[in-house]
């Protein structure tokens, strides 16, 4: 006789749900690697940006801790510990964390990008007399006499193979150049020099 309690597998569609609801080993082995990861991104952080992370204090604390031991042992003792402490939190702290350091990422790589700007703009006035034209309608306050004084260096030591002296500060103007007040100074300067009677570009 047919057993009426018998279905195709035996089991209630509900109880395969249930098994299902939790993560895998494999996906709880994961998420434990990636706390461990990000812990170890803290600890590489300054100790003062670590201070600004929205975090408990233990957490903070045995960052703050792994960063002064310098013993290889003890270190890697303080880390597991770290990831111990960073596996405790919830989903929402470990959000905040991980935003916080993707904003800082995102400057970095803003900062990297505009250096390189400023690389590139350095070889073209070594290279190129137009460049310098082009930099002056760009900032109108720049001492061309300097710039000018600063790239007939920068070529003398290229051509004679001699420490880049001169090619670093023409990065270093540069940079200045950058800053948010560097055409209010500018403007000063030349300013002043105009009160002489004289451009700087006369003196050249």
């Amino acid at each position: 006789m047919p057993n009426a309690n018998r279905g195709n597998t035996g089991f209630q569609s509900n109880e395969f749900e249930q098994q299902y609801d939790r993560p895998s080993k494999s996906q709880l082995k994961r998420d434990m690697t990636a706390l461990q990861k990000l812990g170890e991104e803290l600890v590489n952080e300054p100790g003062d940006r670590v201070l600004r992370v929205p975090m408990p204090e233990d957490v903070r604390d045995a960052i703050l801790a792994c960063q002064q031991i310098k013993d290889h042992e003890g270190r890697r003792r303080q880390m597991q510990y770290v990831g111990k402490r960073m596996r405790g939190l919830e989903e929402e702290e470990v959000a905040v964390i991980r935003k916080t350091l993707d904003s800082w990422r995102g400057a970095s790589k803003s900062e990297t990008a505009a250096l390189h700007a400023l690389e590139r703009w350095r070889d073209r006035l070594v290279a190129d007399d137009a460049a310098l034209t082009a930099l002056r309608e760009k900032y109108p306050q720049i001492d061309m006499q300097q710039v000018r004084t600063m790239i007939r260096n920068a070529r003398r030591e290229q051509a004679e193979n001699k420490p880049p002296k001169a090619y670093r500060e023409i990065f270093q103007l540069l940079k200045q150049l950058q800053k948010p007040d560097a055409g209010q100074e500018g403007s000063q300067q030349e300013g002043d020099t105009d009160s002489d009677g004289q451009d700087s570009d006369d003196k050249a």
